[in-house]
Parts: structure tokens; sequence; C-alpha cells
């Protein structure tokens, strides 16, 4: 009796084990249960010499066929005759039916979870040489349209993305935000990007760049916090490959900025968004239409800037090698320890195993110029010297990038310059005294009232101001009501104008790129989409791992940067000139020449060209403007 109870207790162990182990098991036991029961009947229909009625008795083999028939086919059991073969072969038949009907049971339960498996996205992605985004944002439909630009020329693109969303909502986003894809293929996977095990669903190991977004609907420092622990599960997996990782991570506080390098290191390349923003924010104000040059730099759909040895400069002096290229325009240089440098000394001589850094349409179009360089020393000009004015600007609004606006803009104005501040936050006086100014150039008063007043506006004498900036409320309101609130200003401002005759100079930042259509109505001179400009910033980093080192010395105040000049500082106007000449013409003031605004009516991204044929031959008119890279 013991014995007995001791082997049933084994078979329910064995049993709730396979039924713990999932369908493979469980066919496994039915396959076993099904040819037990064939063996049996066929050992009785031998021992016992059954067979039907007029026939011989059957062999074992034979027994075995007949026992299996029977099992499969619940109507085999009508044509048999004599009742023993009868007997054993409908207790086949019942046994049978018992077996098949629980397999297709398991069959049908064992795909069902599979689907839904497949269905939440946890199932490990087999691709290479993809891309990997991390985390949700509303950043990410830009990121995947950048992408999907970038990859037309590659044979089998994928993008693979992992976040802690339901995988069939993802994938209903992205179908209605970025509806052309192309040729790329998104992949969807649910999942913590935090957690080294499910950092495995998407194969970061075999994958081409990697870039983790800051999460949505989350405070800088937690949303950051997320992204400094993704990119210390991606360094530090056991299972990483030995090669670096491409990395492209947003990190939107700068003070978080230090712990992310720590943990990055050389392989990951942190997007400050406060502080890309902000900049670009700043440096707009004060030359309206830079927005439109950075946003051409970075989007792939346009010029892009690519870093690639040029072993035919080698020995060349800089300026020499500007001249060196028709459809291209070199930049700078990013010497052979990986050091960047913009618009370096013109007689600096270019060493063996550089990079130079080129904007291009493409990387296949960078070549060396075959026909002779043709240059106007005749039309070359010599700008007369303007001294800095004292400037007078107005910021509208507030939110987090505004301290870091308020410091930029205190680097560059002239002494005796003003900033009024004036917005409707309850903490406005403890920010304002908490400023930091750069230099005693710029005074600072403030105000509290209603940005979208027009009453409040009027108070203000608006067009005393040389440069206004309209800031959201994006700390204490969600992307679009921060975006209406930003274009009911922009509406009142350009009443203020029209009452006024004059011009005003307005520059405004934009949260959702969708409201940048509406805001044009508003005839602002420029709009800084803060989520296109932070997705362009991640696409392009992911592909080229100097851009961040090459934007930061762009938008430092001690490196060279981008300003838009008067083309008459040049060149002769009302007179064809091509761009050698212009590029000599900056030459010689130590300038890199990348582009010219040349403001018409229709005229493409408002008259901005980035990177014309040097062979092109313009007539530049007054108030067109070249675009250089220089030092001051």
């Amino acid at each position: 009796m013991t014995k007995r109870n001791s082997m049933a207790a084994r078979l329910r162990y064995a049993f709730d084990t396979s039924m713990s182990a999932g369908p493979v098991a469980l066919i496994g036991w039915l396959a076993v249960l099904s040819l037990i029961v064939i063996v049996i009947a066929a050992i009785l229909l031998v021992g016992l010499q059954l067979a039907p009625e007029g026939q011989p008795a059957v062999d074992f083999p034979e027994a075995m066929w007949e026992s299996l028939m029977r099992s499969m086919d619940a109507g085999t059991v009508a044509g048999d005759t004599g009742w023993g073969f009868r007997a054993i072969g409908l207790i086949v038949t019942i046994a049978g039916i018992f077996i098949f009907s629980t397999l297709i049971g398991v069959l049908s339960s064992g795909i069902e979870g599979k689907l839904d498996e497949l269905r939440k996205g946890r199932s490990t992605v087999l691709e290479e040489d993809h891309t990997v985004i991390l985390n949700w944002s509303p950043s990410i439909f830009d990121v995947i349209a950048e992408l999907a630009v970038a990859n037309r020329s590659r044979k089998k693109p994928r993008i693979v993305i992992m976040a802690e969303r339901d995988k069939v909502e993802m994938e209903d986003a992205i179908a209605a935000k970025v509806p052309n894809l192309g040729r790329t293929r998104v992949i969807c996977r649910h999942g913590a990007p935090t957690d080294i095990q499910d950092l495995a669903i998407v194969s970061p190991q075999h994958a081409r760049s990697i870039i983790v977004l800051s999460p949505e609907d989350e405070d800088a420092n937690h949303a950051d916090s997320q992204v400094i622990k993704t990119l210390l599960a991606l360094v530090n997996d056991p299972r990483r490959r030995a090669k670096p990782y491409r990395i492209a991570a947003e990190i939107r506080d700068n003070a978080n900025a230090e712990v992310a390098r720590v943990v990055g290191g050389t392989e990951a390349q942190l997007v400050l968004a406060d502080d890309l923003i902000a900049r670009i924010v700043a440096h707009s104000s004060r030359q309206a239409g830079l927005s439109a040059v950075y946003s051409e730099l970075l989007d792939f759909d346009g010029c892009e800037i690519y870093t690639l040895e040029q072993q035919a400069l080698t020995g060349n002096s800089f300026g020499d090698a500007l001249m060196a290229y028709e459809g291209s325009t070199l930049i700078g240089l990013v010497s052979p320890d990986g050091q960047v440098e913009l618009n370096p000394p013109m007689e600096s001589l270019i060493p063996a195993g550089a990079r130079a850094i080129i904007i291009a349409e493409d990387d296949a179009a960078i070549a060396i110029a075959a026909a002779a360089i043709s240059v106007d020393p005749e039309a070359i000009r010599h700008a007369a010297h303007r001294p800095d004015q004292p400037e007078r600007v107005l910021l509208l609004g507030w939110n987090r990038r505004a301290p870091i606006i308020v410091h930029e803009l205190s680097r560059y104005v002239a002494e005796g310059s003003m900033l009024t501040i004036a917005a409707d936050t309850p903490d406005l006086d403890d920010v304002v005294a908490g400023l930091s100014i750069a230099s005693s150039n710029l005074s600072v008063e403030y105000g509290r009232l209603d940005t979208t007043s027009r009453a409040a506006l009027d108070s203000l004498d608006i067009a005393a101001y040389d440069h206004v900036l309209v800031l959201g409320y994006s700390d204490i309101l969600a992307p679009q009501p921060t975006d209406t609130s930003t274009l009911v200003t922009l509406l009142h401002l350009r009443k203020i104008a029209d009452a006024a005759g004059v011009h005003i100079n307005v520059v405004s930042e934009m949260v959702d790129v969708r409201n940048r259509e509406l805001a044009e109505v508003t005839r602002a001179d420029d709009f800084v989409v803060s989520n296109k400009l932070v997705s362009l910033m991640l696409a392009q980093a992911s592909e080229n791992d100097s851009l961040g080192a090459i934007f930061d010395d762009l938008l430092d105040e001690e490196g060279s940067e981008i300003y838009m000049r008067p083309a008459e500082d040049y060149v002769a106007l009302g007179m064809p000139v091509n761009f050698y000449t212009v590029t000599q013409a900056a030459r010689e003031r130590g300038e890199v020449a990348i582009g010219y605004h040349r403001p018409r009516e229709g005229a493409k991204a408002n008259g901005i060209l980035v990177n014309p044929r040097k062979s092109a031959a313009v007539d530049y008119l007054a108030g067109d403007r070249l675009i250089v890279l220089a030092r001051d």
C-alpha cells in the first residue's frame, strides 16, 4: 500500500512539474501516454490472439498499427468484427479521443500564450546593426523620423524601441505620428531600460547605436536618474560586447551631467537638453534666423556635419584647405587624439591622422574639387568697425531654461544693457534673486504680470526693446497649453507692433513642432522648437560620435560660434559673386563662411542656405547676411 502511494505521489509530482513546464512538456507526456495505450492494446491483441472475424491473428507490429489507427481515427472502430477485438478497439479509441482532445487544447493554449507574449513584447530581438531607443517621450517621433531619413541608404534598417509601455500602444502611436518610415522597420518591446535582464531583449551588444531618451511625465531630476541608471546598466552589463558602444543620452538638468559622464565614460555623448535649447534661444534672440541654421545642420534631410579623415589635406594649412571643396564646407578638425577644434588658425597645418569636420549633403558627396578655384579680389570688401551698443531685452514668460538664457545673454551684451523679466509665476522673486549673471554688462529688472493679457503687455512699452523673447510655462503646464499660452502672447505682440508701425524683433520657444505652423501667422522672427531640436541632436549624435563635442564648441563663448553678418562687410553688393570669393573674404578675417541668408518672398527656409556650391554666383543686396563661423 505504501509503495502504491509513493508511486502515485511520484506520478502526481511528475505531472505537476510537466504542467508548470509548459506546452512542450505536456505534449511529451501525452505522446508517452499514447504509446503506453497502443503498446498495451497490441500486447493484448497478440497475447489473446484477437482479430476481426474470419481473419488470422495479427503479429505485434500489425497489432501496433491497428491500435494506432484506432487511437487517431474514431471511425476506424466502426468496421471491426468480433466482440473481443471490438472491445479492445473501443478502449483504444476512447483513450485516443481523450488524448487528442487534450493535445488540441494544449496546442491552442500554447499558441494563445505565445501570441499573448508577442503582444506584450517580451521576446528577444534577433537583429544586428540596428538602432536601439530606450524610454518613451514626445521626442521619440522626431527621432524615428530622422533615423528613417538617415537609413535610406542602408540595406535592412531597423529601429528597436523598449519602454515601460504596452507594445501595441507604442506601435499604434508610431504608425499615426510617423507614417513615412521608408524602408525602416520599427520593432517595439516592453521592458524596463534600467533592468539588465530586460535590456537583453533589445540585443544592445549587436546594435550600431543606442539612444537613451529622458522619460516622459517625470520631473527633471527623476528623469535624469532613470537615464543614468540605464547608462549604468548598459555599460556594466556582464554580457556586453568588448567593442565600445555608441550611446547618445538626453540629460535635462546640467547638475546631473557630471554623474552621467562618469557613468557613461567615453561611450556616451550627452545631449544636455535644457542647455542646448537655452543657448540657441539666447543666440537666436540676438540673430534672428539662427535657429534655422542649427536645424539645417542637425536635420538628416539637409546638410549634415561629418567627421572623416581626408589624407589629401595632410600638410596643408587650414586656410588653404577651406578652398579645396566645391560642394562641401570644411569647418574644423578633430586631432589624432580626439580633440575638436572649430575654425582653427588659418595658418595651422593639418597633421596626419586628423579628421576633417565637414558640412555636406552626404558623405558620398565629399570630394576634393578638381576644377580651378576662381576668386574675384575686386569684389572683396572689409567691414568698418561698429562699436557694440547697449541693448534692451524683454523676457516674457518663464521656465527652468530661463536662468540659462539669462546667463548666456549676460556673456555677450555690451556694457549698459538691460534685461526686463515679465512673468506670471509664484516663485519669480526667488528665481530672479538666484540668477547667475556672467558680467556686470547686464542689469536685470523684473515684474509679475499676465503675459497673455493685452493690457499688461501694453504697459511695458514693448516697441522700446531691441529684442523680445517669449518662453512658455512648460514647468507648470502640459505641452499643448504651454504653446497655446505662447501663441496668445505672440498674437498680442503682433497687434502691438502693427499699432505702433514698427518691427519688433521677437524670438519664441515652442514645445511641439506641430504648433510651429500656427505660430507663423504671428510673424515672429524666429521659433526655437525645443522637442524638435533635442530630437535632431540625439539622432545625429547616434550617428556621429564627435557631434556632442562639436556643438559644445559651437555654443561656447570661448570657441567659435555661428554669426549672421551683413553681406556688405565681406563682398560687393549688386554684382555676381561666387562663394569661393565669399570664402576668401571670410578667410582674410579668420572666419569660415558656411552659407548665406537672402530673405525673399516665397524663398525656401526663409532664404537661408547652408553649404552652397562655391562656384555658384549670387547677387547680394542690402539686408542679405552671410553665415560665418567666427571667434567673436
